[in-house]
C-alpha cells in the first residue's frame, strides 16, 4: 500500500482527535481534552503510532495563519487603534509581570537568572488559537472586550517577534551561546528587528490596503466561487509567508495584517465563510501536535515544579491583568474577560521554549515544564471560561446601564450602530421614540451627543435588552453583523416580547432560514433588497390597447 507521512499523520490525527473529542463530549468535558489526549497517544512518549513531528506542527501553523486571518476579518485598522491605549500599555505589563514570576520560579530552581527570562517570557504569552476559539465560542469577536483581548493578543505577538530576534543575539549577556558581537550587534539587531515590522505594517496599509481588495474584485466579477475561495487562501497563506520570509514577523501577525485589510472589502463576511472549514480543522491538529509534545512522566518527576509553573500562568499573570485592566478604568466584566481569556499559553511559548534550550539558556526540563504548563492551563481554560459566564451575570446586573426614557412607552428598539445601523437610525428618527443599543464605549457617547437614547453595552445579555425596554417595544431592528450573535439576541428579543416585529439583517439564504428559526419576523439580504428596488423602477407591463369600433 502507498504510505506517506503527511497522508499519516493527517489521518491518524483528525481521526483519532474525532474519536475522544467525541468521547469527551460525551462525558460533558471540554472538546479539547479529546484533542490533546489524540496528541498524546500519537506522540513519542506513547507505545503504539508516532506520528511526523516535523510535519504535525507545521499543519498546525496552518490552522494558526487561518484562525488569525478569519478574525482579522472582522478586526479593521480603526477598531485596532480603539483600543491600543489599554491595549499597549497592558500587555507590556503583564508581560512583564508574568517574566519577573518566571524568573523567581527558575531561580528558586537552581536554573540562573538568564534561564530565567526566557521561562518568564514563555509564560507571559497566551496561546493564539485557546484565546480565539473561547472568545468565537462566545460571540465575543465583536465586543468592547473582545476587541481589547484580540488587540492585546497582537501585542504579545508582535512582542514575542521582538524577543525571537533579540534572544540570540542576547544570549551571551544571558548566560549561553554567544551569537553577537558587543554593543553594536545588540544595538542592530533591536533596530534591524523594528525596522523590518515597521516595513511591514507599512508595506500593508500602503501597499496591501490597494492590492488585496482590488484582486479579490477581480476574481468575485468572474462569478466563481472556486476561484473565489482559492484566492482567499492564497492571499491568507501567502501574505503570511510573504511576512515570515521578507519581514521576520510571525506567520499569525502576517495573516492577521492580511484579514485586517482584507476587512475594509464588502467582500469581507464572503472571504470568512469560505475559511471557516478549512480553519476548524487545521486549528484541531494545532491541539493534536501540542498534545505530541507532552511527556506525561513529568508530572511525576516534578510534581511541584509543575505545579508552580501553572499557579504562574492561570493565577499569577491573570491577577496582574485584572488589576491593570481595572487600573485603566474599565469595567469589571472586561476585566474578568482578559484575566480569563490569557489563563493559559501556547504556540509561541514551545517556540520560546525551543529557542532557549538550543541556545542553551534554558534547561531541557525547563521546556518539560513549559508543555506541561501549555497542557494543563489549555485544559483549564475552558473551566475558567463556564465560570466566567456564571460570574458576568452577577457582575452585568451591578454594571447594568440605566433605564432610558423612550422605554417606558411604545418605541422601537436598533441593535448595533455601524453602517447599516446608523443608515436605519436617521430613517427613524423622526418617526417613533428610539433606543440604539451600542456595544462600542466611544461610540455610544457620541450616540447620547447626538441626542440619541442610548444603552450601552452588549445585546447579546439579557439585562442589556431588558434596560433597552424591550417588553414595549413594537419594533426590534437587529442589525449587527454577525448572523450567530444576531440569532442570540433575536432568541431572546422574541422571548422577552413575543408581539414584536422584529427585522434583522442577513448575508445568505442561510442566514435568513436561523434568524427565522430564532424568531426574526423578517431577515434581509442586501442584493435581494437591491433587486427589489431595481424591480420598483422597472417598467411597468402596458395594458393592450382597446379593439377600434
Amino acid at each position: 500500500m502507498h504510505h506517506t507521512s503527511l497522508i499519516a499523520t493527517i489521518v491518524a490525527g483528525l481521526g483519532l482527535a474525532f474519536i475522544f473529542g467525541a468521547l469527551a463530549n460525551r462525558l460533558k468535558l471540554p472538546v479539547l481534552v479529546g484533542y490533546l489526549l489524540a496528541g498524546v497517544i500519537v506522540g513519542p512518549f506513547t507505545p503504539g503510532y508516532v506520528a511526523d513531528q516535523q510535519l504535525a506542527p507545521q499543519l498546525a501553523e496552518i490552522g494558526v495563519i487561518l484562525l488569525m486571518f478569519g478574525v482579522g476579518l472582522h478586526f479593521s485598522v480603526k477598531d485596532l487603534m480603539a483600543v491600543r491605549k489599554i491595549a499597549i500599555p497592558g500587555a507590556v505589563a503583564q508581560i512583564t509581570a508574568a517574566t519577573l514570576m518566571g524568573v523567581g520560579l527558575a531561580v528558586a530552581l537552581g536554573w540562573g537568572w538568564g534561564a530565567g527570562v526566557v521561562f518568564g517570557l514563555a509564560l507571559s504569552v497566551a496561546s493564539t488559537v485557546v484565546l480565539l476559539r473561547a472568545l468565537q465560542e462566545r460571540r465575543l469577536i465583536e465586543t468592547d472586550r473582545g476587541r481589547i483581548a484580540v488587540g492585546w493578543l497582537i501585542v504579545e505577538d508582535l512582542a514575542m517577534v521582538l524577543a525571537l530576534v533579540l534572544l540570540p543575539a542576547l544570549s551571551g549577556a544571558l548566560g549561553g551561546i554567544s551569537t553577537a558581537h558587543g554593543a553594536g550587534g545588540i544595538a542592530g539587531a533591536f533596530a534591524l528587528t523594528i525596522g523590518k515590522v515597521a516595513a511591514f505594517v507599512a508595506f500593508m496599509l500602503i501597499v496591501g490596503r490597494r492590492v488585496i481588495p482590488w484582486i479579490l474584485h477581480r476574481i468575485a466579477h468572474t462569478g466563481s466561487r472556486e476561484l473565489f475561495r482559492l484566492a482567499v487562501l492564497a492571499i491568507a497563506l501567502g501574505v503570511a509567508f510573504g511576512s515570515a520570509a521578507l519581514f521576520g514577523v510571525s506567520f499569525a501577525l502576517g495573516a492577521f495584517f492580511a484579514g485586517m485589510i482584507m476587512a475594509e472589502s464588502e467582500l469581507s463576511h464572503q472571504a470568512a465563510n469560505e475559511t471557516l472549514p478549512l480553519r476548524d480543522a487545521f486549528a484541531v491538529l494545532f491541539f493534536v501536535s501540542i498534545g505530541m509534545l507532552f511527556d506525561p512522566m513529568v508530572l511525576l518527576r516534578e510534581p511541584l515544579a509543575v505545579l508552580a509553573t501553572v499557579a504562574i500562568i492561570v493565577l499569577g499573570k491573570s491577577v496582574a491583568a485584572y488589576f491593570i485592566v481595572v487600573a485603566f478604568k474599565r469595567p469589571k466584566s472586561v476585566a474578568l474577560t482578559i484575566s480569563v481569556s490569557l489563563a493559559q499559553i501556547g504556540e509561541f511559548s514551545f517556540i520560546l521554549a525551543g529557542l532557549g534550550v538550543s541556545l542553551k539558556l534554558l534547561p531541557p526540563e525547563g521546556r518539560d515544564l513549559i508543555l506541561a504548563g501549555a497542557i494543563l492551563s489549555i485544559l483549564l481554560n475552558p473551566l475558567l471560561f463556564a465560570w466566567l459566564d456564571k460570574a458576568m451575570v452577577k457582575v452585568s446586573a451591578r454594571e447594568a446601564p440605566p433605564p432610558v426614557a423612550a422605554a417606558a412607552q411604545p418605541h422601537a428598539v436598533l441593535v448595533g450602530y455601524g453602517r447599516v445601523g446608523k443608515a436605519v437610525a436617521e430613517g427613524l428618527r423622526n418617526r417613533t421614540p428610539l433606543v440604539v443599543i451600542e456595544d462600542e464605549v466611544e461610540r455610544a457617547a457620541e450616540l447620547r451627543e447626538a441626542g440619541y437614547e442610548v444603552v450601552q453595552g452588549n445585546a447579546v445579555r439579557p439585562e442589556v435588552l431588558m434596560k433597552a425596554g424591550l417588553e414595549k417595544a413594537t419594533h426590534v431592528f437587529v442589525a449587527v453583523p454577525s448572523p450567530f450573535e444576531a440569532a442570540r439576541i433575536i432568541e431572546q428579543a422574541r422571548a422577552a416580547n413575543p408581539d414584536a416585529k422584529i427585522i434583522a439583517r442577513a448575508y445568505t439564504d442561510a442566514d435568513v432560514e436561523l434568524l427565522g428559526q430564532m424568531g426574526a419576523t423578517e431577515a434581509l439580504i442586501g442584493e435581494q433588497e437591491i433587486a427589489r428596488g431595481m424591480l420598483q423602477r422597472a417598467p411597468r407591463r402596458q395594458p393592450p390597447p382597446a379593439p377600434a369600433h
